[in-house]
């Protein structure tokens, strides 16, 4: 979200059952529809406020969607959108400055790494799939990944570190970068997210997906021509591409920016089709890990439009995270995702009740 607050393949009918099967290769070339995509739900943001897209992140700024931290009741959020809107995956977007306590290239800080996995176990608790979602614009401070700014080894040694700490919980993603934009060298790019995926795959994760990002702020406008070429490369390194889902964001207002009320394009003929059809050509998938806008009436059209046509390219759109719930003021923000609660029972936003469901 560019504001400065802040298997796979569905290879069989019971893949419900096993979320993400990362035996069942990308490889294979056999991309097979469901009857709509196999992962829908939100992010509960918080922990990535005070992160501008320079990659600055003020730490003193983040606020944990966790009661028990004085921040809203995150955790209820998760379980209502669980057990009532039957919704199956939460991105968790934090700060790379939040995770190491301002320490580039340092080990993780323990403190805030333990309240940040406060939010990721009440996740799994759910029985939901979960994103770990680095929030930080492929940047530290200003400087480019890979590109006169953290080295390929230093943003390599995060994720390794988050991997080995995560091994053995299979129902987690790790979505590698939100939002890297203006990059200088596309090419470098895909060899620092390839410098990450060796880094969590030699970790011992090896069962969870990885989510690869591009430009423009992962646009799925401009990612078949821009950033889907260099990002081909980037394989396991048994050399398969198993597990490795790409990610993509699109927003519905007049600029793309995911900052206004009201929506203007479904972005599937300038967008989400020509991407599809990409896709389909490299026997490869995708995942819409952000998109959203207001509760209006012209957001609830566009948006389930787009979520209609996701749900009918299911072979290759594999789900879609709506922005956003957490730690968000819903009576502020324009593109409140939060529930509200009175008593026992929790309220959906407008735009969820109207979008964010199961598959018909």
């Amino acid at each position: 979200m560019r504001v400065t607050l802040g298997g796979f393949l569905a290879l069989a009918a019971v893949a419900a059952a096993a979320p993400h099967d990362l035996s069942a290769s990308t490889d294979d070339n056999r991309l097979v529809k469901r009857a709509g995509v196999q992962y829908f739900g939100v992010n509960i943001a918080g922990f990535d406020f005070g992160c501008a897209t320079s990659g600055t992140c003020d730490t003193t700024k983040a606020t944990p969607p966790l009661s028990q931290y004085g921040g809203p009741d995150g955790v209820g959020q998760m379980k209502h959108f669980a057990t009532d809107d039957k919704m199956n995956i939460f991105r968790l977007p934090v700060g790379w400055q939040w995770l190491v306590n301002n320490k580039l290239g340092g080990t993780l800080d323990q403190a805030n790494t333990a309240k940040y996995d406060s939010l990721v176990q009440a996740c799994l608790a759910t029985g939901a799939t979960c994103i770990i979602d680095i929030h930080n614009y492929a940047r530290w401070n200003g400087q480019i990944i890979g590109q006169g700014g953290p080295t390929d080894d230093q943003f390599a040694n995060l994720w390794s570190q988050l991997a080995k700490k995560y091994a053995t919980q299979t129902k987690l993603m790790f979505g590698l970068m939100n939002e890297p934009h203006d990059m200088p060298d596309i090419d470098k790019w895909a060899s620092s997210v390839q410098a990450a995926v060796t880094a969590i795959r030699n970790a011992g994760a090896t069962s969870q997906a990885i989510l690869l990002p591009g430009t423009d702020y992962t646009s799925a406008g401009t990612f078949a021509t821009k950033s889907g070429p260099a990002l081909l490369k980037v394989k396991n390194p048994d050399g398969s591409t198993t597990g490795l889902i790409f990610d993509v964001h699109k927003y519905l207002d007049s600029d793309n920016s995911g900052t206004h009320t009201e929506c203007v394009t479904d972005n599937v003929s300038g967008a989400f089709s020509p991407l599809a059809d990409w896709l389909r050509q490299n026997k490869r998938q995708a995942i819409n890990t952000e998109s959203g806008g207001g509760n209006t009436a012209s957001c609830e059209k566009y948006f389930c439009q787009q979520i209609d046509f996701l749900n009918k390219n299911s072979d290759v759109y594999i789900g879609y995270v709506g922005w956003s719930a957490g730690a968000f003021n819903p009576q502020t923000y324009e593109l409140s995702e939060v529930p509200t609660k009175n008593g026992n029972t929790w309220t959906d936003s407008a735009l969820v009740k109207a979008c964010i469901k199961a598959p018909a």
